[in-house]
């Protein structure tokens, strides 16, 4: 029988998802005093707790567009298969910016992928960059909070079976934490709202980690998570901003220890492992963040894929593009560089973290 450990609460009504941290139009509250005086408003509304990161103005995230190239092909010197070859791309993991595109009087379409180089519409995919975000953190947060990482039925016991009459939670929906059990099966269960329950491996979970004590009281730093694949940003003690990872997977290891931001970039190349099969050529990597220099390991925007919250990458930490727009645009000026530390924290400490006495109110 596995060790059973709680932490009891009272949970009011809960709405799972995004509404948690959109901000609302807010009444301003208002209180009677007395017949005489009559009703006092307090015009100063708080912040959520929670937000969507507002998008940049200067951003150019919106304007690119990105395409994988289909291996071996050739690159020509003009939007036509009679025009001189420039290169061929090899075989490997190869992204490139398109830079505008023309339909040539075969009624064929192309696309430019640098000056003078040319590639046909049916030699490459068009990608889509990940729509998600992470969140804004406006103050400390009271309890563990995360997102879904599948979609996935939650259960109204920790341990149940699954019961699929129940509703499905779709991957990316945002929670928070407010009871934690170790069931029978082993695993830890997390109570994500109105006695809704769901497995630890079906989530993301984000708690507060202490600074490390190389790192001063005002200084930013960056917490990434290798068993969560999660981050979280951090000015001095207060947790900013946190978001969802993808690591680098088993064979091309993302490094743990502490780290500082040496090189960076808003955009640029990345290529490696030529003549393997896992040679890539990525170009236009957004917002980079180079900290282990020795192992050419950075925090980056991926357009590339939309696996945040797995292990994903060849040794990098790849962020949804716009978190590592935020990251990089919060860092800029930061009274440090960046701190990085990268490590792999351990599930069970939420039964040590969280005391429901003092700090588990429901919402």
């Amino acid at each position: 029988m596995a060790r059973i450990a709680r932490f009891s609460l009272i949970i009011g009504l809960f709405a799972v998802g995004f509404a948690f941290f959109v901000k609302p139009a807010a009444a301003i509250p208002c209180f009677v005093v007395s017949d005489d005086v009559g009703d006092i408003c307090d015009a100063h509304v708080p912040l959520p707790a929670f937000e969507a990161p507002e998008p940049f103005a200067d951003s150019f995230l919106p304007t690119v567009q990105y395409a994988r190239l289909n291996d071996l092909i050739n690159v020509y010197a003009e939007p036509s298969r009679s025009a001189e070859i420039v290169r061929n791309v090899g075989d490997g993991f190869l992204f490139s910016t398109l830079h505008g595109g023309t339909q040539n009087e075969a009624g064929e379409i192309w696309y430019m992928i640098n000056p003078g180089e040319w590639v046909q519409s049916t030699d490459l995919r068009i990608v889509e960059d990940s729509e998600f975000t992470g969140v804004v953190v406006n103050r400390q947060p009271e309890r563990p909070f995360g997102w879904m990482i599948v979609d996935y039925w939650y259960s109204l016991t920790p341990g149940a079976e699954l019961d699929d009459s129940l509703p499905k939670l779709s991957r990316y929906t945002f929670f928070q934490v407010y009871d934690a059990v170790e069931a029978d099966d082993g695993w830890i269960w997390y109570n994500i709202g109105n006695g809704r329950w769901m497995r630890q491996t079906y989530v993301s979970v984000i708690d507060i980690t202490p600074r490390p004590a190389e790192i001063g009281p005002s200084d930013y730093w960056v917490e990434v998570d290798l068993y969560e694949q999660s981050f979280a940003a951090y000015e001095g003690d207060r947790m900013v901003y946190a978001g969802l990872v993808s690591s680098g997977l088993t064979r091309w290891p993302t490094y743990e220890g502490l780290f500082q931001v040496e090189q960076r970039f808003t955009q640029t190349k990345m290529s490696g492992a030529e003549g393997r099969v896992d040679y890539y050529f990525v170009e236009d990597v957004p917002h980079t963040m180079y900290f282990d220099m020795l192992n050419e390991i950075a925090l980056h925007g991926a357009y590339w894929h939309d696996r945040f919250g797995y292990k994903h990458s060849h040794g990098c930490v790849n962020m949804p593009p716009r978190d590592a727009e935020w990251v990089f645009n919060w860092s800029e000026n930061a009274p440090n560089d960046l701190w990085v530390l990268v490590h792999t924290s351990d599930p069970n400490t939420i039964f040590e973290h969280l005391d429901a006495a003092a700090t588990f109110v429901g919402p």
